[in-house]
């Protein structure tokens, strides 16, 4: 299929909000102790303005069929993202990375304090995700009504379909972001997806763990 033109913009953010609950459960603590609590103080200030706040992204015209979603630059057999993009129009793609700061502490500590690397994994997954929803955000600010993000390998949409995420927004020149082929992203902690704009508002929130069929995921929310 051939690629529709679409202006691939970057964007930097300052850093999100932190949330302390999020971080505990990425971490997997049901119930956190004043040394957990402490733990998580040391772990953020070893990061401190370490991380940067990246975010590519583009706006594409959106069409269907009768069994697939056409995101203009690849087609896309999914009956969740078509759920998910009901009433739109069209969508915005968009990669976004906190750098590759993280990975190199978490390899460091992994070795050295693994109570560190694994609070640092957790700080990690908190820090992407905040991102993510800073961009949200930003998005619902400029576009209005936007539907929930909807990334690869989640529900039915296969992970291969990185491919052709990578290859519309060309993250690696942009924002640093490259894949492998097993479909790993490098930096780690990086999310792509999509996110329909709407002409009528919608209930926007997060992807449901309920939706998913990683049902052994170690995030996997207590529904």
């Amino acid at each position: 299929m051939p690629m529709i033109n679409s202006a691939i913009l970057t964007k930097t953010f300052p850093p999100p909000q932190i949330d302390r609950s999020e971080i505990l459960r990425y971490a997997g603590v049901e119930n956190t102790t004043p040394e957990i609590e402490n733990l998580i103080d040391e772990c953020l200030l070893l990061i401190g303005d370490k991380l940067t706040y990246k975010v590519c992204y583009g706006n594409f015209p959106l069409a269907f069929s009768e069994d697939e979603v056409n995101l203009s630059f690849t087609m896309a057999k999914s009956e969740k993202l078509k759920a998910n993009l009901c009433g739109c129009r069209s969508f915005i793609l968009f990669a976004a990375t906190i750098g590759l700061e993280i990975d190199r502490m978490i390899a460091l500590y992994g070795k050295t304090s693994p109570a560190k690397g694994h609070m640092l994994q957790a700080i990690g997954a908190e820090r992407i995700e905040g991102l993510c929803d800073a961009f949200n955000q930003y998005i619902a600010e400029e576009y209005g009504y936007t539907k929930p993000r909807f990334s690869p390998g989640y529900g039915d949409l296969p992970l291969e379909i990185q491919k052709d995420f990578f290859r519309a927004l060309e993250p690696s020149r942009r924002i640093g972001l490259t894949l492998n082929e097993s479909m790993l992203m490098t930096p780690s902690k990086s999310v792509t997806a999509i996110i329909g704009i709407s002409d009528t508002k919608c209930e926007n929130k997060k992807q449901n763990c309920n939706d998913c069929t990683k049902h052994n995921c170690s995030y996997r929310r207590t529904l």
